[in-house]
């Protein structure tokens, strides 16, 4: 990835904290998201959705609601 400025660097590391902290899975979470609700169930026979983020770089995927 080629960085234009200032402006679109903190773009960057803006989406890819968001990713880091509240969707990609961690280990030390039972693979779940850092920002999970425990008490939140998880529908696992709904439709996962794809959405590119971090500028492309990654993936978050969803289940559809």
């Amino acid at each position: 990835m080629i960085i234009y400025g200032e402006r679109h660097l903190r773009t960057v590391l803006a989406a890819y904290e968001r990713h880091f902290n509240q969707h990609r899975p961690h280990q030390g979470h039972s693979l779940r998201p850092p920002m999970h609700d425990p008490s939140e169930v998880i529908d696992t026979t709904a439709r996962i959705h794809r959405r590119r983020t971090v500028t492309g770089l990654t993936s978050e995927y969803h289940r559809a609601a």
